[in-house]
């Protein structure tokens, strides 16, 4: 009983939120957005501490007093992008498009004139989910592979948020046909790759030069079907638009068999580092992405079974 009047006044409170929030203009909102990110930062030590010490060891270089201004420029990003989300997700079509600009368009139409569907890959990093909302006012709508919240209230918003623009909710316990039907009609399905994985088909990569448990969905996905993995970004420019980026695909690995599943999975990751690395005030440092690890034995097949339902421990 107590846990659904918790869900009600959480719902009430995020709902009341947005309302305000949609009254704002983008610079007003950028501002609250921060505030709230900072209130995060000087009140929750022990999130803070692990950002600190997650960028100390994946940038050895770099000073403490570094370490601690990136850390609070992580928590100042993600207090924005909620503020953002609840904002972007009340604009009208035409004002998303506005305030939006693509980078590498053509090589989401070159992957699917191929008539195997997409994987897009990201991760926690800048503006995931307005990317999401956004593709789908220029391109073919896409399934995006979700973990429910534990607040259904909360839950059944977020996914209104997220298929307001013509794209589908997929969620991961039990996706695995949803995604191999939609890459069999052609479609996008999007997938964050840089959560800590506990199941079997965990793949040991690095990442940062430290060994991750990663999932193999993406790559065994891709050698089952032949989709091909294109990352995406979104980051925010200095004009005041979102830049939503496409790379180019990953390239397929030249191992065979179970190496090959590693192989690709680390070529995912390196382009994700790519971008944390150039822009790490855009990544959620404050989530336990290393952790004690052995090393597996063997790879998983070309096509683990429950590839995509991963499971990830808070």
């Amino acid at each position: 009983m107590a846990g659904q009047w918790r869900y009600r006044i959480e719902y009430v409170a995020l709902a009341t939120i947005a309302r305000t929030v949609r009254l704002l203009p983008r610079f007003a909102s950028v501002a609250v957005g921060s505030a709230l990110g900072y209130a995060f930062y000087t009140l929750d030590w022990r999130h803070r501490r692990l950002a600190v010490d997650n960028l100390a060891a994946a940038f050895p270089s770099r000073s403490p007093r570094e370490h601690r201004a990136i850390a609070r420029s992580v928590f100042l990003h993600f207090g924005t992008l909620l503020i953002e989300l609840l904002r972007f997700s009340g604009l009208s079509r035409e004002r998303m498009l506005s305030e939006v600009e693509f980078e590498g368009e053509e090589r989401v139409h070159q992957a699917l004139a191929q008539g195997k569907g997409a994987l897009f890959i990201t991760g926690h990093f800048g503006f995931w989910e307005l990317h999401a909302i956004a593709h789908a006012l220029r391109m073919p709508p896409i399934g995006v592979v979700v973990r429910a919240l534990d607040n259904p209230r909360l839950d059944a918003w977020l996914e209104d948020v997220r298929t307001a623009t013509g794209n589908s909710v997929i969620h991961r316990r039990g996706g695995v046909r949803k995604i191999l039907r939609a890459l069999s009609e052609n479609k996008g399905v999007a997938i964050l790759i840089d959560q800590h994985i506990q199941s079997s088909d965990a793949v040991i990569v690095d990442f940062f030069d430290r060994p991750a448990a990663t999932t193999s969905a993406v790559a065994a996905l891709a050698l089952r079907t032949g989709a091909p993995v294109i990352p995406v970004f979104a980051v925010f420019t200095r004009e005041g638009r979102y830049r939503m980026i496409y790379e180019h695909p990953v390239a397929p690995p030249t191992s065979d068999g179970h190496d090959a599943i590693r192989e690709f999975t680390q070529r995912c990751t390196d382009v994700l580092e790519m971008y944390v690395r150039r822009y790490p005030h855009l990544w959620l440092w404050m989530h336990r992405r290393w952790r004690d690890v052995t090393p597996l034995e063997d790879t998983p097949g070309m096509f683990p079974a429950g590839a995509a339902e991963e499971s990830e421990e808070s």
